[in-house]
């Protein structure tokens, strides 16, 4: 062993949950080969088995592997065992060393199922998993998976409490729209942008109702703001609006969340070829004393943790294909693909990210290029 990856010292903190008499394998070297194999195109354990065994030779000059490479069986215990929550709490401590380095402080949270993993015939349901995307940084900074019985109003705290809040917006859907949640993002020193639904009640007809009512009194002596956007591209037209009120007086629901500073509103047109033009309008909440054109962009951001990260995890890395179904092993294989997919995004050889898990895959000077990316100071 001649030369170590940046990986290994982050790897490093997690705990074995072996029998020290029984282990054949060191924890490192497995994660350490499972990691290796999914940037270059693995997307289960046998082919993280294979992938060792066709790259043992360069394994070795990274790794102690005096018992050869695992099996196959060996990678798949290893990850039903592995504690989930360390895993996800290490995976987002190194994403924040490397965040720390980068530019923007725009958190989009968003859930995402992976529905090759559910089993109706045994009756447990896919695993559902929420994740935070640095929009500006273009990267995954952590991710948690919702209990079986429960959904993302219990997971997005903990995935919170993962994260450095100062100085950032979180955006998160309607799922997230809670107070105790935009309590926290506004005790870690972050601002919150909240999607709000009719579910919400009382708060969705309140804004509704402000909105009518300024508009009522054409807008005077109303503190408001207003953002367009319009674009024509690959085929498709879109226009996006938005509309801001800055201390919305009449919202008697205003004093029950916490730093709530604005209230907003953000429609889209779309038309693709010579098809019907899709209308939608959403409703937010704001702690953060912004312009419309500032909530417009950062709506739009918000979204692009569908194509950034989602798409990209389903259509690369087959994500939504797997059928890894015990749910600790599904989890712990989740945060491997978001470091691999953090890791191939940002080298810099220009090549979409398929074609780089290829050329890894091919060369493994290509392959160290990629791990070398994840360097912290």
């Amino acid at each position: 062993m001649s030369k170590a990856l940046p990986l290994v010292r982050h790897l490093r903190k997690l705990k074995d949950p072996r029998l020290d008499r029984r282990k054949l394998h060191s924890l490192e070297a497995i994660l350490v080969i499972a990691i290796c194999a999914v940037i270059a195109g693995a997307n289960d354990f046998q082919q993280i088995a294979l992938f060792g065994q066709k790259r043992k030779d360069w394994l070795e000059r990274f790794l102690e592997l005096p018992n050869g490479i695992p099996s196959h069986d060996t990678f798949e215990r290893l990850f039903a065992r592995l504690d989930p929550q360390a895993f996800q709490e290490c995976f987002a401590a190194w994403m924040n060393a490397w965040y720390a380095r980068l530019t923007g402080k725009h958190l989009a949270i968003d859930g995402k199922a992976v529905r090759g993993s559910a089993s109706p015939a045994k009756g447990f349901r896919c695993l559902h998993l929420v994740n935070v995307w640095a929009t500006q940084a273009n990267l995954c900074l952590g991710l948690v998976a919702c209990d079986a019985d429960s959904n993302e109003v219990t997971a997005i705290p903990r995935l919170l409490a993962m994260l450095d809040l100062e100085g950032a917006l979180v955006t998160i859907d309607a799922a997230g729209c809670q107070k105790q949640i935009a309590q926290q993002v506004v005790d870690g020193g972050g601002d919150y942008l909240l999607v709000v639904k009719q579910n919400q009640g009382k708060l969705y007809e309140q804004i509704q109702a402000c909105f009518e009512r300024a508009a009522e009194q054409d807008w005077e002596c109303v503190a408001s703001s207003y953002y367009e956007k319009e674009e024509l591209g690959h085929g498709r037209w879109e226009n996006r609006s938005c509309l801001v009120i800055e201390d919305p007086e009449w919202m008697t629901e205003k004093d029950n969340w916490p730093k709530l500073t604005v209230i907003g509103t953000c429609q889209s047109m779309r038309k693709e070829g010579d098809g019907e033009i899709a209308f939608d309008v959403r409703f937010f909440i704001g702690s953060k004393r912004a312009k419309a054109r500032y909530y417009g962009q950062r709506m739009r951001g918000h979204w692009g943790v569908e194509n950034s990260l989602h798409w990209q995890l389903d259509v690369t890395f087959r994500e939504d294909d797997s059928r890894v179904r015990q749910r600790t092993a599904a989890t712990n294989f989740a945060v491997v693909r978001r470091l691999a997919l953090n890791l191939a995004k940002h080298e810099e050889a220009e090549m979409s990210i398929a074609k780089k898990r290829f050329a890894a895959a091919l060369d493994t000077d290509y392959l160290e290029k990629i791990l070398e990316v994840g360097k912290t100071r």
